[in-house]
């Protein structure tokens, strides 16, 4: 067998080989070297194999997961070949399961590389006797694919043949996006506030794990002339020697801020294979740079969506502008619990007055049970109403309208910036699906339905009840908003209304 040569280039990959740990994660930046260290170390470990005290062989046998067949056999095996070619390591069985089985002196080594891309998918391990496995690109795989993962490794060789000297799980990715399992039980982000307490159980990192970040890429700098973003080579970065010169340089050219943060800046961030929703977003200026106090005395407008995912949206407008306060987004919950969620926001609130609204078809009875999602909220006392219309070109542009509006020189919508959800919905989340074909560019008619889709559903029914929508239908546009300096009420009787201090500067 023909020996080669890997140096470990970079303090990070260096801690992840020194690491025992049962299952341990690398996430990096791209051309970080991620990839071939995963590889490297499911060799390292079998040439590591006590041999077995019955044949003196050292069996080993591993799974290489990647989320898709096609990635699988365009990147993941491609990078293993590259290192160990068919011609010097043994022939590759290029139909499925993909396996590698490379036979040297005493090496007895099996590299079955398998797609898992959906959680059903794991019945496909279950019947495999691992002693490890690779996750590449674990941001791609469901926590079930993991979860399946690991009872499947340790089991091979044998007892009788000595058992595996190390087992576990090694993991490589670019940043996935914030609410991601990696995220979570890394405990570099805080889990959502919608994770019940059973998923909460489940995202404990245990104390045989751990997670591994590189350095960034690259380093960004606010170009105080222009205003632009710029980025330099980061000293610190790894797996330089394994680049070309200029690599990361030409990388930049062309590319949006999110891409960057994700691949080049190794951020937390999602990329959406998308067209946005709300075209006019700009979360300079419509996101505050903190939260903000509400309106004392004023009404709150609330916009609910129903479903299994449900979410509500708790905003207010006062003199012409919108403020978005709170967001509730839940996962797997009914409307009972959900209705126990929200009681407790509009609790939180200085105020009694609430106009809550809903979509029109949570007024519509299933036909296995008598009560609609309307009923039950009203016996929990809270008194939400049905919208008008459940249009959904014209839920869009109810909401679309605040962005395009300036009231006194400002913005016609201020969001809270702990509405994470929420303003991740309006950056790309929420957007509208590429289609498939070749060609000329297109995208569904309708927004794509994912979790970002859920509290935009409730704004845009928030937007509706606040009487959006009457804008746009009285004029085909929406109205130019007046605002005056005092408000009067028809009768010609001056009406106060409260403004903390606070809010000055909003």
């Amino acid at each position: 067998m023909t020996a080669f040569n890997y140096d470990v280039d970079g303090e990070t990959l260096a801690r992840f080989f020194a690491s025992d740990a049962f299952v341990r994660g690398i996430r990096g930046p791209v051309g970080s070297g991620k990839s071939v260290a995963g590889c490297i170390e499911i060799f390292r470990r079998a040439v590591a194999q006590e041999p077995s005290p019955i044949d003196g062989l050292q069996k080993t046998r591993w799974a290489v997961i990647r989320n898709t067949q096609p990635e699988l056999k365009t990147t993941t095996i491609k990078t293993w070949l590259d290192w160990f070619p068919e011609e010097q390591y043994g022939k590759f069985n290029w139909s499925p399961p993909f396996t590698h089985y490379i036979k040297r002196g005493k090496l007895d080594m099996e590299v079955i590389f398998l797609a898992l891309d959906k959680p059903e998918d794991v019945k496909k391990l279950l019947s495999l006797e691992l002693t490890g496995a690779f996750m590449n690109e674990a941001r791609e795989a469901n926590k079930q694919i993991l979860d399946g993962t690991t009872m499947r490794v340790g089991r091979y060789p044998s007892q009788r043949d000595g058992g595996p000297t190390w087992s576990g799980v090694i993991m490589d990715t670019n940043s996935p996006d914030e609410d991601h399992w990696w995220a979570i039980m890394s405990g570099e982000v805080p889990p959502p506030d919608w994770m019940s307490p059973e998923e909460l159980s489940q995202m404990v990192k245990p104390a045989d794990w751990e997670f591994f970040t590189q350095p960034a890429a690259m380093l960004s700098h606010l170009n105080k002339e222009t205003g632009l973003t710029e980025y330099t080579d980061n000293p610190l970065r790894e797996n330089q020697v394994g680049l070309p010169a200029g690599y990361y340089e030409r990388m930049v050219a062309g590319k949006s801020k999110a891409w960057l943060d994700v691949y080049v800046a190794n951020k937390y961030g999602s990329l959406t294979d998308g067209k946005p929703v709300y075209r006019d977003f700009d979360k300079k200026l419509h996101v505050a740079s903190e939260p903000f106090p509400v309106f004392t005395g004023q009404t709150v407008y609330v916009g609910i969506d129903f479903g299994l995912s449900p979410a509500a949206i708790l905003g207010q407008k006062y003199r012409g502008r919108w403020y978005i306060h709170k967001e509730i987004v839940a996962k797997d919950m009914g409307i009972e619990r959900f209705s126990s969620l929200l009681k407790e926001a509009m609790a939180s609130m200085p105020t009694n007055d609430f106009s809550i609204w809903g979509d029109p078809a949570g007024d519509q009875r299933a036909q296995t049970d008598e009560d609609t999602p309307f009923k039950i909220l009203r016996s929990k006392g809270v008194m939400a109403r049905p919208t008008d219309t459940n249009d959904p070109a014209l839920r869009i542009d109810a909401a679309t309208a605040p962005l395009n509006r300036l009231v006194e020189k400002k913005p016609g919508i201020l969001i809270n910036p702990e509405c994470k959800v929420l303003i991740k919905g309006f950056e790309d989340g929420y957007h509208y699906r590429r289609m498939q074909v070749t060609g000329t560019e297109r995208f569904d008619t309708s927004p794509n339905k994912n979790r970002f889709s859920h509290p935009h559903d409730a704004f845009q029914y928030m937007m509706l009840g606040g009487g959006e929508g009457k804008l746009l239908t009285r004029s085909g546009t929406p109205s130019k908003v007046v605002v005056k300096k005092k408000n009067w009420d028809v009768f010609g009787q001056k009406r106060r209304i409260e403004r903390p201090n606070s809010l000055k500067n909003w």
